[in-house]
This record gives structure tokens, C-alpha cells and sequence, in this order.
């Protein structure tokens, strides 16, 4: 009996292609971004997929899933190699490994692919695209407001407005020092404080209640019926998941919109602070009221009120760039302010359900992660775009750089007769040589199946050759758009074949000119 070794073809679970349509667009919106980043100044470096996996170090994106969230394998000489998470972890080794010859500030920014070993589901992948900028070498404030507007500024060039997004930002030394009042300092508690940054950062995910689940014992996938896979929690106790929960639900007790104006809050969740004399204080005089009691946290409130001055300063109101205590990022290198570019504007879900887009990029300061390669301090603060959620996003709202991707294909020579193959090759040279996208039918079938060739390359028009038009020295040019539209109007193929509409014919030495009428008429 005959067996079938006909091999499957069969995309890998978590990985995507991608046609001509979305790599034409995704190269319109990275155009308009590095745009962005090279008048801030910030200069282009690449590293390889590849690092070794002692250079990504401890700060790995999920520790729960085999080979801790990489992608890793052992080369010849026994060394682990990882394919990179992230674009961050390898620039603080380039960093490093270059520190005495770059000019410090070190402002670079990065595109490329990143590969998590984690369980994929709707819209989360294995292998995706980031677009980071950093700045490497200064402990300055400045440089993460700079970071913001930046952010800020990105988010417009690629056509969002204002009121469609917000850079939020946010301060791990506030968090921090909240988990030390809560008795989660120390190396030993390192383990649990991650579970619960990464519990808080589901917060636009699943809400309070989910947070506050996976503070505590642990959440179900399907908490309603307790069915699906089961994410054990931090064990909190319930003083301390409210605790948590008041820091980074504080938002939620402000009018950060009023009037446009600086934000301010009628906090009702506690008398004491109502009280103090008229009652009404700042986000950050909120924070500071419960939160500051601590060193820690007194100093990450301070950066954040440094942050907000220097944004109002250059002109950033709180509808661009606002402090936002649920901001926290999932990765354990942040060291101090941290911050999301989020889209306010409202998308159905999976489920069809009416929720706002939420975050396409973050990213915070990460002092220890270069130094750990260097004897000497080395701080350092940058952020990461999600490219394929932000070119959702795009779509979603029609941004007018997306215009045009949708590209018209190649002008098609077809080959009437393959004995003069050298003749077509010629006429396709010859527009190509004046700048026009073209190709020659390469194929083994007749007229009918080139046609079709042609209509589904999107191909404006097809040049057509025979030996009569060769002996005339001429070409028959078909447009085949108006075609299309015309053909809707004939109604019997007698009709048709007279009309041979959008059809002309051209010497060859007018094809060049003929062809970019059509492709102008057709811009």
C-alpha cells in the first residue's frame, strides 16, 4: 500500500506571516518613527538575535514556562545561547562591551524581532516586533521626561490625535517602597515582589478583582465557574493586597480631566485626607499623603513631581504625558520611573466586547542592568514600541499614513510568444529603467491564465505583444482598472470584444509615457 510522504505545511503555534500589504504599511509607520527618534537626536545600532544567555541575566519575562520564557539552545562549546526577549537586554551588553568608545549619553535606537517562549493566545505571539529608543549614561530626571515626549511625539507622527492616546507614567521606587512597608524588601521576598508586579500589570486586563485574586491565592482563567488553567498568587495577606490595591487604583479617585486644568481630586476613600484644609490636593500630594511615609517612596514621588514640571515646561499637558500610580511594567530591571504610551480610544475585544485599546509601548529606567557588565555605575532609561499592536491600532482608527500601502503591483509584460522571450525582457527593461515597477511573465501558461496572473498581482495594466504589433512596431496597452469598471457596464461579450475597453495602443518608443498616464490616472 501506497504511503502519502507529502510533508504538511503548517505555521508554527504563536508565529505569523505577514503579506506585501502589511509589510508596506508596518514600513510607513517605522519610517514616521525613526523620523521621530533622529530629530531627538538618537542614532541607529543593531545586535543579533542572539545573545548569551547569561547576558540576558535574571530579568527574564516569564520564569513559569521551560527554559524560563526563552527560546535557548547549547552551542558546541557548551555556552547556553537564548534568542533575545527583548531589545533591552542587548543593548546593555553592547553598551557595556562598548563603553569606553561611545560618547556618553549614549542615545541609540533599535528595530527588530523579539522571541518569547511563553503560551500564545489571541494576540499574544511568540515572535514579534519591537521599536526601542534608550538613553544610556545619565541618572538625570530629564532624560525619562525627554523619553515621554518622545513617546508623545511618536504617537502623533504616525497619525494618532490628541485625546486618542496618553503617556502615563508611574515610579517603581513608589511601588517599592509600598511592598517594604508591606514586608516584601530583601533578596528573599525578590520572587514574590515579580509575581506581584506582574499581577498589578494585568490591571487593564482583568480589573481590581482579578489583581486582587492573583494578590492573594491565585486566579482562575474562567473565575466564574473556577474552570481553565489556574495562575497561582503571591499569598498576600488581605491588609496588604489592599494596601497594593489603593496605590495603584489611586487614579481611580481623581479628576484627572477637569477643564483641561492641572489634575486634582476629591479623594473619598479616607476622611483624614478630605479633611486637611479645603480637601482638594493633587495626584501626587495624594500619593504623597499615603505613600510617602517611606524613604523610597518619598523619593519616587519626588522624581515624578520633576517629571511632571519639566513636561509642563516644554509644553506637555496632562492630555499628553500624565502620572498614573497603575503603571507599574512586568519585568524586575526597572529601578525608578516607568511609563506606557496607552490609546484611550474604544475597540470590541475577542469576544466582541466593547473596551478601550489600551498599551502599544513602555519602558522605565533600568540603572542596574548595564552596570552589571562594568565596575562603575552606568544608569539608563528607554522604551519599547509594540509594533503590531500599534499597527492595529492604526487601522483601527484609519491613520493617514496607512494611505497608499495598499500598493498597486507591478506593470506585467505578457509573453505571447516564448520563442522571443528576449524581445519582452527588452520591453520590461525598458520601463524599469524609466522607474516604473514592471515584470515579465515568467510563467508557462496561455493568455487566459496571464490575465488572471496579472489581475491578482494587482498590476495596473499589461503590455501585450504579438507578432503583428511587433512587425508595427507598437504595443497594445491594457489598463486593466478601467477595464475592470467598464467590463461592469458591457453586458454581452459581443458588446465587450468591440468596446475592448480601456485599451490602447502606443508606439514602443511612447510606452514609457503611455504606462505613467495610466499609473498617474491611477495614483
Amino acid at each position: 500500500m501506497a504511503t502519502d510522504r507529502t510533508l504538511k505545511a503548517r505555521l508554527p503555534r504563536g508565529f505569523v506571516d505577514r503579506g506585501p500589504a502589511d509589510v508596506r504599511a508596518t514600513e510607513a509607520m517605522l519610517a514616521k518613527i525613526r523620523a521621530v527618534y533622529e530629530l531627538y537626536g538618537f542614532e541607529a545600532v543593531e545586535t543579533p538575535l542572539v545573545e548569551y544567555t547569561d547576558a540576558l541575566g535574571k530579568f527574564l519575562p516569564d520564569q513559569d514556562r521551560p527554559n524560563e520564557g526563552v527560546f535557548s539552545l547549547q552551542d558546541d562549546d557548551e555556552q547556553w545561547l537564548s534568542l533575545r526577549y527583548d531589545l533591552t537586554a542587548p543593548l546593555a551588553r553592547y553598551a557595556a562591551e562598548n563603553w569606553t568608545q561611545i560618547a556618553k549619553p549614549y542615545r541609540s535606537y533599535r528595530c527588530g524581532w523579539v522571541f518569547r517562549n511563553e503560551k500564545p493566545g489571541p494576540g499574544r505571539f511568540r515572535q514579534f516586533m519591537q521599536f526601542d529608543a534608550d538613553t544610556v549614561g545619565t541618572g538625570s530626571v530629564a532624560a525619562d521626561a525627554e523619553i515621554c515626549m518622545m513617546m508623545a511625539d511618536a504617537m502623533e507622527a504616525v497619525g494618532l490625535k490628541r485625546g486618542q492616546y496618553v503617556v502615563k507614567v508611574n515610579n517603581r521606587k513608589v511601588l517599592d517602597g509600598v511592598m517594604e512597608a508591606i514586608g516584601l524588601s530583601g533578596d528573599e521576598h525578590a520572587g514574590k515582589r515579580l509575581t506581584v508586579l506582574r499581577a498589578i500589570d494585568k490591571l487593564d486586563k482583568i480589573g481590581v478583582d482579578g489583581v486582587r485574586d492573583l494578590l492573594g491565592e491565585g486566579r482562575w482563567e474562567n473565575p466564574k465557574d473556577k474552570s481553565g488553567d489556574f495562575t497561582k498568587g503571591a499569598g498576600l495577606d488581605p491588609a496588604a493586597i489592599e494596601k497594593l490595591l489603593r496605590f495603584v487604583d489611586t487614579v481611580s479617585y481623581l479628576d484627572l480631566m477637569g477643564a483641561g486644568e492641572e489634575p486634582a481630586t476629591h479623594l473619598t476613600v479616607d476622611d483624614s485626607f478630605n479633611n486637611v484644609e479645603t480637601g482638594r490636593r493633587t495626584l501626587l500630594e495624594a500619593l504623597d499623603f499615603y505613600f510617602g511615609d517611606t524613604e523610597l517612596a518619598s523619593i519616587g514621588i519626588q522624581e515624578l513631581r520633576e517629571i511632571e514640571t519639566l513636561a509642563r515646561a516644554a509644553g506637555y499637558g496632562p492630555d499628553r504625558i500624565r502620572i498614573d500610580p497603575s503603571v507599574v511594567r512586568g519585568l524586575e530591571y526597572y529601578t525608578g520611573p516607568v511609563y506606557e504610551a496607552e490609546l484611550t480610544f474604544e475597540v470590541p475585544n475577542d469576544r466582541g466586547e466593547i473596551v478601550r485599546f489600551g498599551s502599544v509601548g513602555g519602558g522605565g529606567r533600568y540603572d542596574g542592568l548595564v552596570s552589571r557588565f562594568l565596575s562603575e555605575p552606568a544608569p539608563a532609561t528607554g522604551f519599547s514600541i509594540g509594533v503590531s499592536r500599534l499597527m492595529s491600532a492604526l487601522k483601527a482608527v484609519k491613520s493617514p499614513i496607512l494611505e497608499g500601502t495598499e500598493a498597486l503591483g507591478p506593470v506585467v509584460v505578457l509573453v505571447m510568444d516564448k520563442d522571443r522571450m528576449g524581445d519582452y525582457l527588452a520591453l520590461t527593461k525598458t520601463l524599469r529603467d524609466a522607474g516604473v515597477r514592471a515584470e515579465c511573465y515568467l510563467g508557462s501558461s496561455g493568455m487566459k491564465a496571464q490575465m488572471k496572473y496579472a489581475d491578482r498581482r494587482r498590476a495596473p495594466c499589461v503590455i501585450i505583444q504579438g507578432s503583428n504589433e511587433r512587425e508595427n512596431g507598437v504595443v497594445q496597452i491594457k489598463d486593466l482598472i478601467e477595464g475592470a469598471k467598464a467590463a461592469e457596464a458591457i453586458k454581452s461579450n459581443a458588446e465587450w470584444k468591440a468596446a475592448r475597453p480601456a485599451q490602447v495602443e502606443a508606439k514602443v518608443e511612447d510606452l514609457v509615457a503611455t504606462v505613467r498616464d495610466i499609473l498617474a490616472r491611477h495614483a
